[in-house]
Formats: C-alpha cells, sequence, structure tokens
C-alpha cells in the first residue's frame, strides 16, 4: 500500500514537471524561431528600401532564374509561384511584389544541401511585376515577371 502512495507521488511529480517544461518551451520556442525574422526587409514600402534592408546592393539581371507562374491569377489572394536558380552557391531566395504597400512577399534562405528551388503562395493587391531576387555567391540577382491579377475570374 505504501509503496504505490509512492509511485503516485513520483509520477504525479514528474507529470508536474513535464508541464512546466512544455510551458517554458511553449513560450520560449517561438521567440527563437523568429529571432532571424528581417522586420525592416517586410517593412520596405519601395523596392530600393527593401533592396536596402536585405543588403541587396548592384544587384544585376540574370536569365538564370526562372520564375514559374501562371500568365493571370483569378485570385489575388493566393498567387502560386516558383522560383528556380541556376546561379552557383544560391543561398537566399525573395519573391517582391512591385505593387504591393509591402513589397517583399517571401523570404527564404536556403542551407548548402538545398536545392534552390522554391514555391510557396503570395498575396497580390493587383497586377504587378513578381521580382525575384537571389543571392548567390555573395551577390544579388534578380529576374522579374509580371502576373495579371482580375477579380471576377474571366481572364480578362
Amino acid at each position: 500500500m505504501m509503496k504505490s502512495t509512492l509511485n503516485r507521488r513520483a509520477l504525479l511529480a514528474r507529470g508536474g514537471l513535464l508541464g512546466l517544461l512544455t510551458a517554458i518551451v511553449s513560450t520560449v520556442g517561438p521567440k527563437l524561431a523568429f529571432a532571424a525574422w528581417n522586420k525592416a526587409a517586410f517593412d520596405g514600402k519601395t523596392l530600393a528600401d527593401t533592396y536596402k534592408e536585405l543588403g541587396a546592393t548592384g544587384v544585376a539581371e540574370s536569365a538564370d532564374i526562372q520564375i514559374l507562374a501562371s500568365d493571370i491569377a483569378e485570385n489575388g489572394a493566393v498567387v502560386p509561384v516558383q522560383a528556380v536558380s541556376k546561379l552557383p552557391e544560391t543561398t537566399q531566395i525573395s519573391f517582391l511584389v512591385e505593387k504591393n504597400p509591402n513589397m517583399l512577399a517571401a523570404l527564404f534562405d536556403l542551407g548548402p544541401d538545398m536545392l534552390p528551388d522554391v514555391t510557396t503562395r503570395i498575396k497580390m493587391g493587383q497586377t504587378s511585376n513578381v521580382v525575384v531576387l537571389v543571392k548567390a555567391g555573395g551577390k544579388y540577382y534578380s529576374a522579374a515577371k509580371e502576373i495579371k491579377v482580375t477579380l471576377g475570374g474571366c481572364g480578362g
């Protein structure tokens, strides 16, 4: 009888400790995940401001960046886009929408073992150029494609 009471107390103590650890991890974990988030770049209102906050200087257009997206998006709230970089040492791929109030729509940091092929969905307020900015070998390169956004989905 005495032994089962001790086991129950030990179980309750361990359960309480586990609950405390879960609470600590759930409050600290998200802060660590967002520590590297570049808020200033996502707040950029112009292409120049966003490039500056990303540290992108001397951006050159490149044919080695491929943008795969439909010419017409029937729903601007969910526009699927894909960027493929053929540039060696690609470490970052960003999607910028020129006519959005905040231009930077998505930013992906790539590790050395990752393929420079990123697919995402972005939000577009209106017809605009989508600029893909690639950081490769410490330099920045870009490519752009106009995507028409229709309101009614009639394609015109």
